[in-house]
C-alpha cells in the first residue's frame, strides 16, 4: 500500500508580523493544522523570507506536536493502555 501526505504552508504578512498555517493534505492524511507567528524587530532589515522561515518553523513544530498527541491517543484507544512513543 502506498500513501502520501503533503504539508501545505500558507503565509500572511503585513511587513512586521508573519503568520503561517501548516496543514497536512492527502487522501488519508489526518485533518491537522499547525500555526506559527514571527514578529520583525524594529532594528531588523525588512526581509520577508526570514519572517516566513521563522513562522513556518513554529507552525511545523506546532503541527508535529499535534500529530504526536493524536498518534499517542490512538495507540491508547486501540490498546486500552497507556501509549509510549519511542523517538
Amino acid at each position: 500500500m502506498r500513501n502520501q501526505w503533503d504539508v501545505e504552508l500558507s503565509f500572511e504578512e503585513d511587513g512586521v508580523n508573519t503568520h503561517c498555517d501548516a496543514r497536512l493534505v492527502g487522501t488519508r492524511a489526518p485533518n491537522l493544522h499547525g500555526h506559527g507567528d514571527a514578529v520583525r524587530s524594529a532594528e531588523d532589515r525588512p526581509l520577508a523570507r526570514i519572517g516566513e522561515e521563522v513562522a513556518a518553523w513554529r507552525a511545523l513544530d506546532d503541527l508535529s506536536h499535534k500529530l504526536r498527541a493524536q498518534a499517542s491517543g490512538e495507540i491508547q484507544d486501540e490498546g486500552h493502555r497507556p501509549g509510549y512513543l519511542v523517538y
